[in-house]
């Protein structure tokens, strides 16, 4: 819902190594002239460094002023509980979607909601991507309420290493529950303990503003 490697220990490079560089460590060898010790040391002056790792390090810097950049999301505004979350595309124009991050209860983020317009014309109004943890049981799906009204159930489409996603569409009727709604639950199963829910809080406050702001995502 963003959020998020560790080295491998002495032991497993050990076991990778060759049972003939394991033999040589093993084995009593004669004391190393001089001249092997500088030749060494000159290899490793003059092997060169890898320019990945170096460019890893590198800052490329970002717009003093804060002004958007082409293809980075960024914070339009906040309004209510909503990010309008925007990027400016080559023709400097800036298609923007709600975003709410979901917590827990005590800030520890959980899921994340994003939503944006379609075309008029389809069964749809809007379309909306709920992204939960990968430790969620994905046969019982996720489900949605408004104010404690009838739940909506919705299968999940798809994982990847960031999370589950689950791709709703929203009928006019569902955003009008919305915006008289002051808040939606969104309950799902962790795969752990498929016995328990948990239920994530979904603040409405400022979706009609939020909502008539967002763009409309052409098919």
């Amino acid at each position: 819902m963003s959020r998020f490697l560790t080295a491998l220990p002495i032991a497993v490079a050990l076991a990778c190594a060759s049972p003939a560089a394991i033999l040589a460590q093993t084995t009593e060898a004669p004391a190393p002239t001089e001249e092997p010790a500088q030749t060494e040391q000159t290899e490793q002056n003059q092997a060169p460094q890898s320019s990945s790792s170096i460019e890893d390090q590198l800052s490329l810097g970002e717009n003093a002023d804060g002004s958007p950049e082409v293809g980075k999301p960024f914070t339009k505004e906040v309004i209510g509980a909503w990010e309008m979350r925007c990027i400016q595309d080559a023709e400097g124009n800036e298609p923007c979607q709600m975003y709410q991050l979901l917590d827990d209860g005590q800030g520890a983020p959980v899921a994340e909601f994003s939503l944006f317009r379609l075309p008029d014309g389809g069964k749809a109004a809007a379309g909306a991507t709920i992204v939960v943890p990968l430790e969620t049981a994905l046969p019982q799906q996720l489900t949605i309420s408004v104010d404690g009204g009838q739940a909506r159930r919705y299968p999940y489409a798809f994982c990847n290493p960031v999370g589950c996603y689950v791709r709703l569409g929203l009928t006019p009727e569902d955003i009008n529950v919305f915006k008289r709604g002051k808040e939606a639950v969104i309950t799902i199963i962790p795969a752990l303990a498929p016995d328990q829910q948990v239920k994530l809080s979904l603040s409405l406050d400022g979706f009609t503003a939020s909502y008539d702001k967002v763009s409309t995502v052409q098919q």
